[in-house]
């Protein structure tokens, strides 16, 4: 673990759990592709920039969940380096409470109040500020979360962030963090038609080719969407949705797994709404999911 991976001539990833990446621009200076999931992971960081004789010039967030923001604050305290983020991500960067406030749908109790889903906050300045290394092309990958983004190097070296993880991760977790499902897809349809000298995803191992992997991600979206299409045969309220997923994939719930996939099902569920394959209606104070068909063969009857 936090072992430098070389790609490419100026290109290397640090091998943790959210892979960072590691631009070298000059002799001197590198950029990172995000930061790892707390102060610890900074210092690892840190000790590897030091041991290569790099000078730190800037981090480039790929989006703010906390396993990729979460060196940031220390890594910044210690370098002076800057920050880049764009969009909702650069919001949530700043304010990281925003992260499990989201997730949650109201203020988070302490259960959610942790490393993992709440960084520390560091200071950001936009892709668009002039400083930014301008040969660095910065990709936008929505879907996972708000505004994620990607980066393609000088050396055609791409970092896709989360926008695909491996099948390892796929079928033991089933149910992937997904923020907007339809961009989502988008997303994958146009990562699998592009090409790059390596693609290194922070959650998959790094190649040449990722085709046959952003199809198996596309098919896992389409699986957990018939799943709960199938759920919701009757009119069905969200908290038996989750439950019905939860068993249905042995999955085990805690507070982090309940609005992980919880969030995520939500998703899901607008999703299916807004392309017609849902029907919602309010009954008895309560909010209930229903596979379309179903509920306009009901609504010819009567």
């Amino acid at each position: 673990m936090y072992e430098l991976v070389q790609v490419s001539e100026k290109c290397y990833y640090i091998n943790c759990p959210a892979k960072i990446g590691v631009y070298v621009a000059d002799k001197e200076n590198v950029y990172l592709v995000d930061s790892g999931n707390d102060k610890d992971a900074g210092r690892k960081v840190r000790q590897i920039l030091d041991k290569n004789g790099w000078h730190l010039a800037a981090i480039l967030n790929t989006h703010s969940n906390a396993d990729h923001i979460g060196g940031n604050k220390y890594l910044q305290g210690q370098t002076g380096c800057k920050v880049y983020s764009g969009g909702i991500e650069a919001a949530f960067t700043k304010y990281p409470v925003l992260e499990p406030s989201f997730l949650y749908g109201g203020y988070p109790c302490k259960e959610l109040r942790h490393k993992f889903l709440m960084a520390q906050e560091s200071d950001v300045a936009d892709f668009s500020d002039e400083s930014f290394p301008k040969e660095i092309e910065v990709i936008p990958l929505p879907g996972h979360f708000f505004d994620m983004v990607g980066f393609r190097m000088p050396d055609g070296v791409v970092f896709l962030a989360d926008c695909i993880s491996s099948r390892e991760t796929l079928d033991k977790y089933a149910v992937s963090f997904i923020y907007d499902v339809g961009a989502y897809l988008e997303t994958l349809d146009m990562v699998e038609g592009m090409e790059a000298a390596m693609f290194v995803p922070a959650h998959a191992d790094a190649s040449a080719d990722v085709k046959g992997l952003v199809r198996y991600n596309r098919d896992k979206v389409h699986g957990v969407a018939d799943r709960i299409l199938s759920i919701c045969k009757e009119p069905v309220c969200f908290e038996r949705i989750l439950q019905e997923v939860f068993k249905g994939y042995g999955l085990s719930m805690n507070f982090e797994q309940y609005v992980l996939v919880g969030s995520t099902v939500r998703s899901y569920l607008s999703w299916l709404k807004d392309t017609g394959k849902l029907s919602a209606e309010f009954q008895d104070s309560m909010l209930l999911w229903q596979k379309a068909s179903i509920a306009v063969l009901r609504e010819e009857i009567f």
